[in-house]
């Protein structure tokens, strides 16, 4: 069986939870992402924080992203996998919890990424079409 450290990306950056939403951004522009884990002064994930949530939760809001943190952007528990567990056990979480990317822990700190696109490159494309489809259902109430 092979560990998620074998796909995922480890040039993971974080953006620090006491950091604006605008250095998130530049962040990402830097970084040519659309995500990115938020870590706490005690290097610990404390969240994600997608291009997505700073327009809609911030600019949409009609909030200033210079005086908004990432800490405000990071709510609930947030979703990881350790480096060493089984893929499945990644893809699994992600379909659950319908997540595009999932922050790579070893030793409690932040060691990579994994990604739909990591999975995507390295697993069947059955597997794949599975994992895409359950991550982009729509919910029915």
């Amino acid at each position: 069986m092979s560990a998620v450290r074998e796909f995922m990306t480890t040039d993971a950056r974080c953006i620090r939870e006491n950091e604006s939403l605008v250095d998130a951004a530049r962040m990402m522009k830097d970084l040519d992402c659309g995500a990115l884990p938020i870590c706490g002064d005690d290097g610990k994930l404390k969240g994600m924080i997608t291009d997505r949530d700073i327009v809609l939760k911030c600019v949409a809001a009609g909030r200033d992203p210079g005086q908004m943190m990432a800490r405000d952007l990071a709510s609930g528990k947030p979703y990881c996998v350790d480096a060493d567990a089984n893929i499945d056990e990644a893809i699994g979480m992600m379909e659950e919890h319908r997540i595009r990317r999932l922050p790579v822990i070893s030793d409690h700190k932040l060691v990579g990424i994994i990604s739909q696109g990591d999975i995507a490159r390295n697993y069947s494309e059955q597997r794949v079409g599975e994992l895409v489809e359950h991550i982009s259902e729509r919910h029915t109430v």
